[in-house]
């Protein structure tokens, strides 16, 4: 998953700073990776030019971050902006309406942890300039941050707009908090002792790296710029909280919400839905093929149940209905009466005659259905006829004094 890191211009603190300058696009250092381990390209564009990758990360010079140990308020998160202000209102010189705060990632409500402060409408400025240009950055990371790592590096940086009047600069981080001095002060002399200690990771960009080395009077790993910020965006931290958290609507959710599907952090789920629908897709075929097989297995038990009943049955298309005429064939040649037959719907209609009347006038019998005309039936006696027909299994419909007599599961006559 590519990565761009873009580098924020370090805020001026004489006159009008970053993006609020009249200048209508300023150029952005950026260094973009494909993993977030190599430079794969780096260089300088306005907002507009900036390569396309799939995610955005903000880096801040050590310069532009204050720190600040406090214990974490209890608060909720909607709240806990206002509540860290009150905490911190006597520690920033600024006025608080100006100033940005960041809690330490992992931070827990009542315990120790670090805070960041910067200048807020600087960042907001860039992050807008940036997003308005389809660069929409999701951290903000800094350069150097306080933690059990001891670390320093050694930088260039400039209050000049042009860049001018470059000083060497050292940004020195530990369970202390993070210091940035000038190397020309008397204040970095003052520290070297507490600094050139074991177990410090020293590094320094490559313009000053011998005088750091001077200066320590020990090697220091060589870090370009890229390389050191691409050594921030490793980091956990995101300074982009409270009011400048970043906001994902609609397709930059989606968006957002794949890109972090496809982290290798989520691989084992990629790995276990993927799985999943592979064991979905062999179960339902197996369980098609068991099916497929049980219904054949049926279909040659009722061909050889066929065959083995009625030799005569040649080739089998519709073996219930090809059983039941060769079956109706073999009563009617044996003589024997069947359900649809003559004899069996007048013994029926014998049984339920009604007491005391008189036979029926006339009758005709077409297609295993019995008409009977008959006359002085009252309703009820229609009734009790049609309801004792029904209990054996044939329906009887009254019309006109006739009565027709059928099978109520429809009739079956042979052929």
């Amino acid at each position: 998953m590519s990565i761009l890191v873009v580098l924020l211009p370090s805020r001026e603190r004489t006159g009008v700073a970053g993006a609020e300058r009249s200048e209508a696009a300023p150029e952005y250092p950026f260094v973009l990776s494909a993993d977030g381990l190599g430079v794969a390209r780096q260089g300088r564009a306005t907002a507009a030019l900036l390569p396309k990758a799939d995610t955005v990360i903000a880096w801040l010079s050590p310069t532009d971050v204050s720190w600040h140990r406090v214990n974490l308020p209890r608060a909720p998160s909607a709240k806990l902006r206002a509540a860290l202000t009150g905490v911190l209102e006597e520690q920033l010189l600024d006025e608080m309406s100006s100033v940005h705060l960041a809690v330490a990632p992992g931070a827990a409500a009542g315990a120790p942890t670090w805070v960041a402060a910067l200048h807020r409408q600087w960042l907001a400025g860039h992050l807008a300039a940036l997003e308005k240009a389809g660069a929409f950055v999701e951290r903000v990371v800094p350069a150097v941050w306080p933690g059990d790592l001891a670390q320093g590096h050694f930088f260039t940086a400039s209050d000049a707009a042009d860049g001018s009047s470059a000083q060497t600069w050292v940004a020195f981080g530990d369970n202390d908090g993070v210091r940035c001095v000038r190397m020309a002060g008397t204040l970095v002399r003052e520290q070297l002792p507490v600094w050139a200690r074991q177990g410090v990771r020293w590094s320094a960009s490559p313009a000053v790296a011998a005088q750091a080395e001077r200066w320590l009077g020990a090697p220091v790993a060589v870090l370009s710029e890229a390389e050191h910020a691409l050594q921030a965006v490793r980091s956990l931290w995101n300074l982009r909280q409270f009011d400048l958290a970043a906001r994902a609507r609609g397709s930059r959710l989606l968006r957002n919400t794949w890109k972090r599907v496809l982290t290798p952090a989520w691989r084992p789920v990629r790995v276990g839905l993927l799985s999943l629908v592979v064991l979905q897709l062999l179960g339902m075929n197996l369980w098609a093929w068991y099916q497929r097989s049980q219904i054949e297995d049926k279909k040659a038990a009722m061909v050889a149940l066929v065959k083995a009943s009625h030799p005569a049955i040649g080739t089998i298309v519709d073996a219930p209905l090809q059983m039941r005429r060769a079956t109706d064939n073999l009563r009617a040649a044996a003589g024997r009466v069947g359900d649809a037959d003559l004899e069996s719907a007048l013994a029926m209609a014998t049984l339920a005659w009604p007491d005391g009347q008189a036979p029926a006038q006339s009758l005709r019998f077409e297609g295993s259905r019995l008409t009977l005309a008959v006359a002085g039936w009252s309703g009820d006696q229609v009734e009790r006829f049609r309801a004792r027909l029904r209990s054996a299994g044939w329906a009887v419909e009254s019309a006109e004094g006739r009565l027709t007599l059928s099978r109520a599961d429809g009739p079956r006559s042979p052929l």
